[in-house]
């Protein structure tokens, strides 16, 4: 966030708290025309094409008119992130807690894909709006009847979206280019052909297997598996345990 940007502004645009203008012409478009106009753009040009300029043209407005709307670049990323991020998914028909945080990085991994630059605009310190919020808020509800404490229920959502991030293709293109996108086949043919020089690597690529993704989520969910069962039954060995004998 630039330096000239208020978090608390940012913040009463996304949650629905700013004054509209009373001077002016009334505006001819609401935020969400705006920002779906801003996501097109970013889905078929890339992030890079997107400019309050660039925004204004489509709609027909200077970008002085743009104005009215939003304060700057930053307040139109954010307004495109809201829009991008969909609606979390439903939980409510996966049974467990497991199936549903499943559910839950299936969803968050196909929003990026279907908007690959969210990645690398929804990181450090920001304010998200609701929509992007409750992506959260839906992921901890399926750890609800976990005997985790609520703080380590936030930090096992965290867990799972950082590492559904870091696996996501466009996070991890250029650093094993042999696991994914189209440079795959080139490296893992001279993987093969300097497997002298590189026999862990040349004989991984050669096997078939799940993807990082995949395997490093079940790793995760298997350890706070662990976690959830022995609490359950230390728990559960606490409350049945008898009582003390009277003094």
């Amino acid at each position: 966030m630039s330096a000239n940007e208020d978090p608390r502004a940012l913040a009463e645009l996304l949650w629905g708290l700013r004054k509209p203008h009373t001077r002016g012409p009334r505006p001819a478009f609401d935020l969400a025309r705006l920002a779906d106009t801003a996501v097109k753009v970013a889905d078929t040009e890339g992030l890079e094409a997107v400019s309050m300029h660039r925004v204004a043209a489509e709609l027909g407005l200077t970008k002085m008119a743009l104005y009215r709307y939003v304060n700057g670049k930053t307040e139109l990323m954010a307004i495109m992130i809201e829009a991008a991020v969909g609606t979390p998914p439903d939980l409510s028909g996966a049974a467990g807690w497991r199936a549903k945080l499943e559910e839950y990085a299936r969803g968050l991994s196909a929003a990026w894909r279907r908007h690959p630059w969210l990645l690398s605009i929804t990181v450090g310190d920001r304010v998200m709006g609701p929509r992007e919020t409750a992506w959260s808020e839906r992921a901890l509800s399926a750890l609800t009847d976990t005997p985790l404490t609520e703080r380590e229920r936030l930090d096992a959502v965290m867990m799972v979206s950082h590492h559904i991030r870091a696996t996501h293709p466009a996070a991890t293109q250029g650093t094993q280019t042999w696991t994914d996108g189209s440079a795959a086949p080139i490296m893992r043919d001279l993987l093969l052909l300097n497997a002298s020089r590189f026999p862990l690597l040349a004989t991984t690529v050669a096997i078939p297997s799940t993807t990082t993704r995949e395997f490093g989520l079940r790793a995760l969910l298997d350890g706070l598996e662990r976690t959830i069962t022995q609490r359950t039954h230390n728990n559960g060995d606490a409350q049945t345990a008898s009582p003390p004998d009277p003094p």
